[in-house]
C-alpha cells in the first residue's frame, strides 16, 4: 500500500525546496572522473583553522562516550568575556543556521510575518515557511544603485512591516551578493521597528568587514532589546565541519531560544575548537589579510575582462556573466573547479566564487578563461 506522505506534512513543509549546499569535491570526482578539484563554492577559509584548534583535538582527545556540555559554559564564557556581554545572552548553535531557525520556531507561525530582502540568505525562506509563517520579501536595490548595488532597500523593508510582523532578518554583509549596511543606515532603520518586531543582523562574515563605517551591531543591544544579532565559526575561524554558531540578545530573549533549542546541540569537539580559536588573533589578522588581497585580485580580473561584479566585503565575490550562467558553472566543473550557481538566488547569470589563496584564485581565473575565453 502507497500513500502520499506529502499530504502528511504541515502546509508550509509541503512547498519548501531543501537549501541546496555546494556541490561536494568527492561527488565531482566520483560524476566526472577528474582529480584535484578545486572548490571555490561555500565561502570556506582556505587557510584552515588555527594550530590552536588542532592542538585542542588531540591534546587531549575529546572523550566521545560523553554527552557535550549542553550549555557551553566554557565557550560561552570565553565568547561572554570577549564580547563584553553576559553569559546569559549568549544562544551557542549548530552553525549559526541552527540558531536562525530557532529564532523562527520562537517567535513566528501561521497568521505571523517575517521580512527579508531579495537576494537574502536562502535559509530565511527555508525557516519562515517552515512554521507556516508568511513571507513578505522586499525587493533590493537596482544594479545601477551608485551607493549598494543588489543591496537591502531599507525603506522598502520599512514599509512591508504590518501588525503580524514578528521577525526581520538582516544579513549583513549579505550572502551572496557581499553587500553591506553601514552603520547610520542601519541604526536609523532599527530605530523605527516597533519594539514587538524581533530585528535578526546576521553577521556571519563580520570578522572579514574592513569598511569604517561597518557596525559592531554587538555594542547596540542595550540600546535596542529586539535586537539578535547572530555569528558563526564557519567562515574566518575555519570550523564549518564542526558546526558551531552563536546569537546574542536580550537575556529574555535568549532564554526563550533555549527553550526550543535542541539539547546537547553542539558537540565536544565542536565546543572545543571554538573555544580555542578564540585565542588566535594572529591567525583570523592573516586570514583577513589574505582576503583582502583576494579581493582586490578579483577586482582587477573581472575589470580587466569587463566582467560586472557585486563589490563586496565578505569571503566571496559575486560576478555577472550577462547570460545564463549554468554552462559556465558546468564547464568549471569540467576544469575540476567548482563556484557556485545562484538561480535559486533569483540570480541566474551570477556565479558566486570563494576569494581564496593566490594561487587558487589564479587557477580558478584560468579555467574561467579557458572556459569563456575571456583573456
Amino acid at each position: 500500500m502507497s500513500s502520499d506522505f506529502l499530504k502528511l506534512a504541515v502546509k508550509g513543509v509541503q512547498g519548501l525546496q531543501p537549501y541546496q549546499p555546494g556541490k561536494p569535491i568527492e561527488e565531482l570526482e566520483r560524476e566526472l572522473g577528474v582529480s584535484n578539484t578545486l572548490k571555490l563554492a561555500s565561502n570556506e577559509n582556505p587557510m584552515g583553522p588555527s594550530t590552536l584548534v588542532i592542538d585542542a583535538l588531540h591534546d587531549p582527545a575529546p572523550e566521545l562516550d560523553l554527552y557535550p556540555d549542553g550549555g557551553g559554559f566554557i565557550l560561552k564564557d570565553k565568547l561572554a568575556r570577549k564580547l563584553a556581554v553576559n553569559k546569559e545572552q549568549i544562544t551557542l548553535g549548530n552553525g549559526s543556521n541552527d540558531v536562525l531557525d530557532m529564532i523562527a520556531r520562537a517567535f513566528l507561525c501561521e497568521g505571523r510575518e517575517a521580512i527579508y530582502s531579495e537576494y537574502a540568505f536562502a535559509v530565511y525562506p527555508i525557516s519562515v515557511q517552515a512554521v507556516g509563517a508568511t513571507a513578505k520579501v522586499a525587493k533590493a536595490l537596482p544594479a545601477d544603485d551608485a551607493d549598494n548595488p543588489y543591496g537591502h532597500d531599507l525603506d522598502a523593508m520599512r514599509a512591508l512591516i504590518s501588525d503580524k510582523t514578528r521577525v526581520i532578518f538582516i544579513a549583513n554583509p549579505n550572502n551572496p551578493t557581499g553587500t553591506w549596511l553601514n552603520a547610520k543606515e542601519l541604526d536609523t532603520f532599527i530605530a523605527v521597528v516597533p519594539d514587538d518586531v524581533i530585528v535578526v543582523v546576521d553577521e556571519a562574515y563580520f570578522e572579514y568587514v574592513e569598511e569604517d563605517e561597518y557596525p559592531d551591531t554587538m555594542q547596540w543591544l542595550d540600546k535596542y532589546p529586539n535586537l539578535i544579532v547572530t555569528r558563526t565559526f564557519s567562515k574566518i575561524y575555519a570550523l564549518a565541519a564542526l558546526r558551531v554558531g552563536y546569537a546574542v540578545c536580550n537575556e529574555q530573549i535568549a532564554d526563550l531560544l533555549n527553550r526550543v533549542r535542541q539539547p546537547f546541540n553542539v558537540n565536544t569537539p565542536a565546543l572545543l575548537a571554538a573555544t580555542a580559536a578564540l585565542d588566535d588573533q594572529e591567525h583570523l589578522e592573516t586570514c583577513r589579510e589574505i582576503n583582502s588581497k583576494g579581493i582586490k585580485f578579483w577586482y582587477w580580473a573581472c575589470q580587466y575582462r569587463g566582467l560586472e561584479y557585486i563589490p563586496t566585503v565578505g569571503n566571496f565575490i559575486t560576478i555577472d556573466f550577462e547570460r545564463d550562467a549554468m554552462p559556465v558553472y558546468e564547464a568549471l566543473l569540467r576544469e575540476a573547479v567548482i563556484v557556485r550557481p545562484i538561480a535559486n538566488y533569483g540570480l541566474p547569470n551570477h556565479l558566486r566564487i570563494t576569494i581564496s589563496t593566490e594561487e587558487e584564485n589564479q587557477t580558478c581565473l584560468d579555467a574561467l578563461d579557458k572556459v569563456v575565453n575571456l583573456d
